[in-house]
């Protein structure tokens, strides 16, 4: 089998260029239906024209009356009475499209139009005089706007849309001759992603999912991967811790085999005070092994009854004067708390304050200094334990309260335990409904604080 940490980083270097490849895509999509997008909102602004075109066209100029009499024609005076014998006619003479609108008027064809269609409706035209086969002969009329849109779009052409548009009639497509509607619009890149939201929004989401399951895998695999740094760390001490106890043992029995020792009571005593004292060493360990584990399953029930806390602190600190002398170490109580009584587990509380004060002594140098302090708030006691032990690294506080986790890796032993203090101390304090937290820096010590309610 491949170890983790060998297929770890090729894991991570398939999944980094498969999400790659994913986003090349979805960008590649967008970009591509963005360009098909553009070009049917140009072919809807052209159906526009086209029918704007139509509607122009649609309307006849207001027809002259003439009469023909005998071989004279003459224009009929409105109002007058016709004789019987003469002949009246009308002709359109009227052919250009700009002399039967107004500006406005083909303004409000043109928007309507565009409106009708979701299009932008911001634009500029101008109706160019007749010209053969579309060349121009003068502007007949233009918008406001006409000349400065133009000269915009001269600066920068790709973005704006033109649109010429002749309008003919019969007469006009024989010869030739037309006027000419032209258009301007400016691309609206905003209408265009308004038209790609739903088709945007999808693909992000897509690729904001695909990114959390790789974020996700990561932090799975990297937390597998300290699981089973831990674990080894953590087989590495146990066999230190149960070898030590048990090869003690071996040597303390094949002792009292020796005939000059079975003989002597006084050595057969002292040999089986060392077993015992060995396998009490090794049930205890044993024992804080499965207490984790069944605070892992939350099975320990708490035996809560008045708890005097200064007395525990007191207690705890002369268990432990033979470690703190080893240490050339000495404990300064601040007990100030003017209420030191809380609902406590005895049995578990006591062992929270050993196990703090056992890491400050463990965790040292020479010339310990600690300082055990109680004080009342409102409604809580708070209890702080201070030391000027070696310290912790930030990467160090934030995972002492993890299970099996100790500050050196490998298999190193200069200190002895199974890293499942701390996270006892932290299960404890929070069964109680009470809070942990530490202060530390490196060289200079550390500072636990424990918060307990009080009714």
């Amino acid at each position: 089998m491949v170890p983790l940490k060998k297929v770890f980083p090729i894991i991570v270097v398939l999944i980094t260029l498969s999400l790659l490849g994913i986003i090349w895509i979805q960008v590649n999509w967008i970009y591509n239906a963005s360009i098909v997008r553009r070009e049917q909102m140009e072919q809807k602004a052209v159906g526009v024209m086209n029918n704007v075109r139509e509607q122009m066209l649609a309307r006849k100029a207001p027809p002259m009356r003439f009469k023909v009499d005998g071989s004279n024609i003459r224009p009929a005076d409105k109002g007058l009475a016709i004789d019987k014998y003469e002949i009246t006619t009308t002709i359109d003479l009227n052919v250009n499209v700009s002399d039967r609108f107004t500006i406005d008027e083909v303004q409000k064809l043109i928007a309507t139009g565009l409106r009708n269609e979701h299009l932008d409706t911001t634009f500029e035209f101008a109706i160019l005089g007749k010209g053969h086969f579309g060349n121009s002969n003068g502007v007949k009329m233009q918008s406001p706007g006409f000349t400065q849109m133009v000269e915009s779009a001269g600066r920068d052409s790709m973005d704006y849309l033109f649109q010429y548009i002749p309008l003919l009639n019969s007469f006009e497509y024989a010869t030739g001759e037309t006027e000419t509607l032209l258009v301007v619009q400016p691309k609206n890149n905003l209408l265009l992603l308004l038209s790609l939201g739903r088709m945007m929004a999808g693909g992000l989401l897509f690729t904001a999912v695909i990114i959390t399951a790789f974020i996700l895998t990561i932090r799975t695999m990297l937390n597998q991967k300290k699981i089973s740094e831990i674990k080894s760390d953590f087989i590495n001490n146990m066999t230190h811790e149960l070898k030590t106890p048990l090869a003690t043992i071996s040597l303390a029995i094949d002792a009292i085999g020796n005939e000059k020792v079975m003989d002597n009571k006084e050595k057969i005593r002292y040999f089986s005070g060392i077993i015992k004292e060995e396998n009490k060493r090794m049930n205890k360990q044993v024992e804080s092994i499965l207490q984790s584990a069944l605070l892992e399953k939350n099975e320990i029930a708490l035996k809560l009854q008045v708890t005097d806390v200064h007395e525990v602190i007191s207690h705890t600190v002369e268990n432990l004067q033979l470690q703190l002398a080893s240490k050339q170490g000495q404990v300064e109580l601040r007990l100030d708390a003017i209420n030191p009584i809380i609902m406590a587990d005895d049995v578990h509380f006591s062992n929270v304050i050993f196990n703090l004060l056992d890491n400050a002594i463990k965790y040292s140098k020479e010339h310990l200094e600690v300082v055990i302090s109680t004080y009342n708030t409102r409604k809580s006691l708070v209890i702080t334990i201070a030391d000027n032990g070696i310290g912790m690294s930030r990467d160090t506080i934030s995972r002492i309260f993890e299970k099996f986790y100790r500050a050196h890796t490998g298999n190193v032993h200069n200190v002895k335990g199974f890293g499942l203090g701390l996270s006892y101390v932290k299960a404890i304090v929070d069964a109680h409904k009470g809070k942990i937290k530490v202060e530390s820096a490196v060289g200079k010590g550390s500072k636990f604080t424990m918060e307990f309610p009080q009714e």
